[in-house]
C-alpha cells in the first residue's frame, strides 16, 4: 500500500487529501499536475486507498479488508483507467471504463475511485464525455486526473476540477530521502539532489543511474582539463556522451553547477557550501586561476548555449563558442 508519508513534499496536496477525508468534504474531480517523478501517482494512490479503508482515518489503516485489496491490486472500487494506443486516450476509453461502471454503486463502503493516468493525452472527445460525468456525478464517484500538461485541458474540464499542483522539494529534502531510504552517502546525495532540480524522481533516476556516473566522470574530465584541451577535443567528448544518450541539457546544468561551486568556493572557501566536495582539489585549482569577471562570462556562456540550442541554433556551434569562452577564462 502507499502512504503519504512515502512522498516526499507535497505537504499542500497531502494535507488538502487528508482534510477531504476526515471531514467527508471529497472533491468529486481533482487535477494533480506536475513533472513526472513527482509523486502524482503516489498521492492518488494514498488517497484512493484513505477514501476506501474501512477505519476511514486521516492515515488507511492497511490492516482492514478493504487495504488489503487495494493492497494486492484488487480492490473492486479502485480504478485505473488505461487506453490501448499509446498516444491518446479515445472516447471509447472513457465511456467503458468511466460512465458505464460509475453508475454502478460502490462495493464496499462509500466511495468509488478512478485514477487516470497521463490524462493529457484524453482527446477533445474523450473530455467532452467526461465532462458529463464531472457536471453530474454520483455522490460516491471520485476521479482523480494526473497530468503533466495542464494546457492540454478543456476549460470546462478545468473549471470544474479542483486543481492541485505538485511543488518542487528542497535539495536538502531530496538529499535526505536518498540518504535516508537509498543509503547514499551524503556527498553524492548532494550532488544528484541538486540535478534533480526540486523532482524526487529524477533524483531517484540520477543515484540509479550508470548513464549518469558515466556522464559524471566524463565531464569531471573535461572541466579539470578544459584549459589543456582542444576544442576540437572537448566536442568529441560531448559528442561522445550523446552517444551514449546523455542528453546536452544534463551537460550544461553540470556545468552551471560545476561553475557555481567554483564561484561560490572564491567567495567564502567553505567547502560545506560546496555540491561537488568530492572534486573540491580541482575546483579550488580553478578558483586559484580563474577571476570573478572570468567566471561570470564563462556562466553567462553556458546560460547563452542554452538559449541558442533553444532556437535550433548548430549544436557544435552553440557549444564551441560556449567552450572558447571557458577556456579563455
Amino acid at each position: 500500500m502507499v502512504r503519504f508519508d512515502q512522498v516526499v513534499g507535497q505537504d499542500h496536496i497531502k494535507e488538502f487529501f487528508r482534510n477531504a477525508v476526515l471531514t467527508g468534504n471529497v472533491p468529486h474531480a481533482c487535477i494533480l499536475s506536475g513533472e513526472k517523478g513527482m509523486g502524482k501517482r503516489k498521492l492518488a494512490e494514498a488517497f484512493a486507498e484513505n477514501l476506501l479503508c474501512e477505519k476511514g482515518g486521516a492515515e488507511a489503516c492497511g490492516e482492514c479488508h478493504s487495504c488489503k485489496q487495494t493492497a494486492s491490486g484488487s480492490h473492486p472500487d479502485l480504478i485505473f483507467v488505461t487506453h490501448e494506443k499509446p498516444a491518446s486516450i479515445g472516447v471509447d476509453d472513457v465511456r467503458k471504463q468511466i460512465q458505464d461502471t460509475i453508475v454502478i454503486r460502490p462495493y464496499n463502503g462509500r466511495y468509488k475511485v478512478y485514477i487516470v493516468d497521463e490524462a493529457e493525452k484524453m482527446t477533445v472527445q474523450a473530455q467532452n464525455a467526461l465532462l458529463k460525468t464531472i457536471e453530474e456525478p454520483p455522490s460516491y464517484g471520485v476521479i482523480l486526473l494526473l497530468t503533466e500538461n495542464l494546457n492540454m485541458f478543456l476549460p470546462t474540464i478545468l473549471s470544474r476540477c479542483v486543481q492541485l499542483k505538485c511543488r518542487p522539494v528542497s535539495d536538502q529534502a531530496g538529499k535526505a530521502y536518498l540518504m535516508e531510504q537509498l543509503h547514499i552517502p551524503e556527498e553524492k546525495a548532494e550532488v544528484y539532489a541538486a540535478f534533480g532540480r526540486g523532482n524526487i524522481g529524477k533524483m531517484v533516476d540520477f543515484a540509479m543511474s550508470e548513464k549518469f556516473q558515466n556522464m559524471y566522470d566524463k565531464m569531471v574530465y573535461l572541466l579539470e582539463h578544459i584549459k589543456e584541451m582542444d576544442i576540437s577535443d572537448l566536442l568529441n567528448c560531448i559528442r561522445e556522451l550523446k552517444d551514449d544518450d546523455v542528453d546536452v541539457y544534463d551537460c550544461l546544468d553540470f556545468m552551471q553547477l560545476w561553475y557555481r561551486d567554483v564561484l561560490m568556493y572564491k567567495v567564502t572557501r567553505d567547502i560545506n557550501l560546496m555540491i561537488f566536495k568530492d572534486e573540491h582539489n580541482a575546483i579550488n585549482e580553478i578558483c586559484e586561476k580563474s577571476g570573478y569577471d572570468g567566471l561570470e562570462l564563462i556562466l553567462q556562456a553556458i546560460d547563452k548555449a542554452r538559449v541558442r540550442l533553444n532556437a535550433n541554433v548548430n549544436q557544435d556551434l552553440a557549444l564551441e563558442l560556449m567552450l572558447l569562452t571557458m577556456k579563455e577564462n
